[in-house]
Parts: structure tokens; C-alpha cells; sequence
């Protein structure tokens, strides 16, 4: 957003940054005891974390999941451990895939069919895609592992939709599951993900992290939050209002909505470019896409002034 805030130095302030898709009505975080915050955290600490994750994930056993700070830190960390292979990433998609396992000399090709995919010996998938929100199901994608040496399945938005969209809880052989927890939570910055796969490549990533990769705070916050039933349905149900409201918001100003998910929404319009330049000049920052031109992507508003503030932006001249 800084570019944002210096190619329009005279836009209303406070910015509103619809550029990503994190909940931007995050979990409340209550104050922490001092010693998460002066003491190294134990190993009793991170076995806390991993039973909620475990309870949330529906996983049977524990030893199949890891902690790590950040989805991210998992993406980068993969192509590092597996031999140099074809990868088929199914876009278009969250470019950091592409780009990790390009760095460490894999042959990489973006693809736009599963039966591409099946065609390598290791295939990425973001399920629900980032930005299309395009659900493959469980079926699918078992099917897809059976013609695999790795399938890595990035399930980052899956949290607001119903468990059984997810493969964490029975994930398939030769396949990896990544779970993010700042997205959803609204807690980007705490830097808290997790890789759900057999105990032998888990054993791999736990010793390639090595000890006290998660903070004090997050193994603390992420417990808490992630056994919170009742935040986490308050939260599915007013995202879906909200993502309601965004998209009519949306088609009023000319929109055509593509895809998306509950945390944000894909939106062609024939003028995007100048849509967003639009946007820029009235302080709203929101993700274009130099590859398609005439999308761009909406993260859900926080608040009704933030609703306001899009629609009259919107629908000015």
C-alpha cells in the first residue's frame, strides 16, 4: 500500500487497504501471561497448539501435523527438501508457489487443468484458489495424488467452509496439506501456519525448522483462538453478509463478479485499470493483476464506513 499512499499523496486519509484477503475484523487478543513473552516456550506449549489445530482440522493423530511461523516459511521450505522434479503449479494462483519452487531449481509450468497437473511428478494446488475462489473436491483431488509423487495442497481460505472441503482430516499418501492461521483470524502479522502430511515428511520439516520456530505469543493466541467455536461461526456468518454486500456494491458500479471467497472477491470490469486508479485517488487500495488486466480483487471492508466510503468512491464521477 505504501506505493499506493505515494503515487496519491493527496487521497482521503485513513487509507482502507482492500488489497488483501485478511479478515479485517480480527480475533480479540487478550493480554498474555509475561512469561510467553520473556521465556523460550516449551515443548508443552507447542503440544497445546497442536491438539486445538489437531480439534479445528479434524486430524486423528498429531504426529501428521506441524507448526510453523507462517504458511509462507512452508512454501519456501518444500522445494528445499524434495529432489529436483516437474512441478505443475493450477493457476492462475498465489505467485509465491511458482516462485519458491523456480529458486530451487525445480521445472516449473503453470497449468490450467488437472489432467496438466497429473502429467508431472509434483502438482500444486490453492483449494479454494487464490484469487479465482475455484473448489476442487476432495474426490478430485485424491484422484489427482494417485498419479503423484507430491501433491501439495494449499488450503490457506478454507476455514469459513464446511470441514469436510478440506483434506486435512484424511489426507491421502504422497500428499501435503498447508493450513494458514493469520487469514482467517485477522492475525496476519503473528506469523502462524501449519503442514498437515505423514509423520516422515512432517519428522523432515519439524527438523528442518528446528526448535522454537513459532513464537511464545503465537503457540499462546493461536491455542486460544483456534479451540473458539462460537468466534469462529460469529465470524462465518458475517462474512457471508458481508460478502454479500461487497458484491452488490460491486455490480451497482459496473462489476461483473468471477470468483472469490469469503475473505475477497474477483471482479472483472472493462475499465479495471482506471477503476483502480480511481479508487487510488479517493484513498482505497485494492490488488490488480498485470497477467488480466480487467480484474482486480476486493478484500471484504471492516466496517460500515468502509462500505460507505466504497460505494460513494464507486459511484462518483
Amino acid at each position: 500500500m505504501r506505493e499506493s499512499q505515494r503515487r496519491f499523496p493527496d487521497a482521503q486519509r485513513p487509507w482502507i487497504d482492500l488489497s488483501t484477503g485478511i479478515n479485517p475484523v480480527p480475533y480479540p487478543v487478550a493480554a498474555l501471561p509475561a512469561d510467553a513473552w520473556s521465556q523460550l516456550p516449551t515443548q508443552g506449549d507447542e503440544r497445546a497448539l497442536l491438539a486445538a489445530a489437531a480439534a479445528r482440522f479434524r486430524i486423528r493423530d498429531v504426529a501428521t501435523i506441524v507448526a510453523a511461523p507462517g504458511t509462507q516459511a512452508l512454501i519456501q521450505l518444500l522445494p528445499r527438501l524434495l529432489p529436483k522434479s516437474r512441478v505443475a503449479i493450477l493457476g492462475p494462483t498465489y505467485e509465491e508457489h511458482e516462485v519458491c519452487w523456480e529458486r530451487q531449481g525445480h521445472a516449473v509450468t503453470v497449468v490450467s487443468t488437472l489432467e496438466e497437473a497429473g502429467r508431472a511428478d509434483i502438482a500444486v494446488v490453492v483449494n479454494p484458489n487464490n484469487p479465482t475462489g475455484r473448489l476442487l473436491s476432495p474426490e478430485a483431488l485424491r484422484a489427482l495424488a494417485s498419479s503423484l509423487s507430491l501433491l501439495v495442497v494449499d488450503e490457506a481460505f478454507i476455514d469459513l467452509l464446511p470441514p469436510e472441503a478440506s483434506l486435512a482430516g484424511d489426507v491421502p499418501a504422497r500428499t501435503i496439506v498447508l493450513r494458514s492461521f493469520g487469514k482467517t483470524y485477522g492475525l496476519a502479522g503473528l506469523r502462524l501456519g501449519f503442514a498437515i502430511a505423514g509423520p516422515s515428511l512432517i519428522d523432515r520439516i519439524r527438523d528442518e525448522l528446528g526448535p522454537w520456530a513459532v513464537s511464545g505469543p503465537a503457540l499462546e493466541i493461536g491455542r486460544t483462538a483456534l479451540c473458539d467455536d462460537r468466534w469462529l461461526a460469529a465470524t462465518t456468518a458475517r462474512l457471508a453478509a458481508d460478502q454479500q454486500r461487497l458484491d452488490g456494491i460491486l455490480v451497482a458500479a459496473g462489476f461483473k463478479i468471477v470468483g472469490g471467497t469469503s475473505l475477497f472477491r474477483l471482479a472483472h470490469h472493462p475499465k479495471a485499470r482506471a477503476m483502480a486508479v480511481k479508487l487510488g485517488q479517493r484513498g482505497i487500495h485494492v490488488r490488480g493483476f498485470s497477467k488480466q488486466p480487467e480484474w482486480i480483487r476486493f478484500g471484504v471492508p471492516g466496517n460500515s464506513e468502509a462500505f460507505e466510503r466504497l460505494s460513494k468512491a464507486l459511484s462518483s464521477s
